[in-house]
């Protein structure tokens, strides 16, 4: 997922998308793409904005030169990310996915993850990590007994965890039927948090913990704090 627009990163925001930004020596958007290489995942669609077309081509074009097989889709409107995961339906067709927000980077692998994954009887899976402002993100509420995710809650004035849902989520095809089942928020958006919770419904959505650093890269302060992590400047703290 590669497109919104970016209005945390503003004023650069408006005359360049925010995973063009710099993170280490590599636009924000290729720590995405080197992540999903080191999972053997060698077919990506990305979701952008059909302003950043040119610039996509450009830059990764068809992913040769990092190694993938790189196609686009434009998602018109800013219609949630749930939406946007409804445009890979065809690209995806039988086979199980991993859905990214180009926007979060973070240090553990995939590999373990994705590989366990194709063996998995579950519809879904997320990825969480402790943090300090719970209020800012998804926060899950965990039944401890059972090691199941209860409900998440978004932006929640009185989180239950400290828990943060991730921006990374497997997937099984059959998560499309769920996305048809969606009704717009209050934003006008297909939520993520309104898919996973109908799956968590269903009995349908694992979890485990990220252990390395991660971090929304979507504020000028995130932005810089990502670049300290990747040039190995900073250790992970208590900044989220």
């Amino acid at each position: 997922m590669a497109g919104g627009s970016g209005t945390r990163l503003s004023p650069i925001t408006k005359i360049v998308n925010k995973h063009f930004l710099p993170v280490g020596k590599y636009p924000m958007i290729y720590w995405s793409l080197l992540k999903l290489k080191e999972a053997n995942v060698e077919n990506v669609l990305l979701i952008i904005n059909e302003d950043d077309r040119l610039l996509y081509d450009k830059l990764i074009g068809d992913g040769k030169d990092l190694g993938l097989k790189v196609t686009y889709e434009i998602q018109h409107k800013p219609l949630g990310i749930a939406h946007g995961v409804s445009l890979a339906r065809s690209f995806v067709g039988d086979s199980k996915f991993i859905v990214l927000l180009g926007d979060n980077l973070f240090q553990d692998s995939l590999i373990k993850a994705v590989s366990d994954f194709n063996q998995d009887q579950k519809v879904a899976h997320v990825f969480l990590k402790k943090v300090t402002n719970p209020r800012a993100y998804g926060i899950a509420e965990i039944e401890w007994k059972t090691d199941k995710i209860k409900a998440i809650e978004e932006k929640p004035v009185h989180p239950k965890s400290d828990l943060c849902v991730t921006g990374i989520y497997l997937y099984d095809p059959s998560v499309f039927r769920y996305i048809e089942q969606l009704v717009p928020s209050h934003r006008g958006e297909l939520e993520i948090t309104d898919l996973n919770n109908q799956l968590i419904k269903q009995g349908q959505l694992g979890y485990q913990m990220l252990n390395g650093w991660w971090i929304d890269a979507g504020t000028h302060e995130s932005l810089y704090y990502a670049n300290q992590l990747i040039n190995g400047d900073r250790k992970e703290s208590k900044h989220e």
